[in-house]
């Protein structure tokens, strides 16, 4: 080994996404380029939810009707409004 050569450490394997933060923040990744590879995926982006205001007295019977079925406020809504849609559809 030449007199000048650096000794790199090995990647550890890291069990949190702190312990992956802190060793990169310590470390660049162009000392470990020999052991990349190019990868290439896809990102699928969720679209952004929308908000609607709803009257105070509806909004506390769905409240109610969710409840009543176990079910969160958002899936009701989901669900009834789905209904709705497929059957103004036919």
């Amino acid at each position: 080994m030449a007199e000048n050569e650096v000794i790199r450490e090995s990647i550890p394997e890291f069990e949190t996404l702190a312990d992956i933060a802190d060793f990169w923040d310590e470390h660049s990744t162009a000392d470990y380029d020999d052991l990349s590879y190019e990868v290439q995926f896809d990102i699928q982006i969720a679209p952004q939810k929308k908000s609607i205001n709803i009257i105070p007295e509806l909004s506390e019977r769905l409240i109610s009707f969710a409840q009543l079925r176990g079910i969160s406020l958002e899936t009701l809504v989901n669900v009834w409004l789905t209904e709705k849609v497929f059957e103004l559809a036919r």
